[in-house]
C-alpha cells in the first residue's frame, strides 16, 4: 500500500456541503470521498496510471 501524506485544505463552506452531502450519499468518510474525487479525476485526465493486476 502507497503512504499517505497528510495536508491541509482550505474550501468553502458551500462546497464543503456538497461534498458531504455526497459522502454521505455513498456511505463513505469526507476524506475518502475527496480522495475518490481526486483520484478519479486523476485517471479521467490521464494524469494518474492505472494499476494493473498481472496474470496468473
Amino acid at each position: 500500500m502507497s503512504e499517505k501524506k497528510p495536508f491541509a485544505l482550505r474550501i468553502d463552506s458551500e462546497t464543503m456541503k456538497a461534498i458531504e452531502k455526497w459522502a454521505a450519499d455513498e456511505f463513505r468518510s469526507v476524506n475518502g470521498q475527496i480522495e475518490w474525487m481526486l483520484n478519479n479525476s486523476l485517471k479521467e485526465g490521464k494524469r494518474l496510471k492505472v494499476k494493473t493486476v498481472p496474470k496468473k
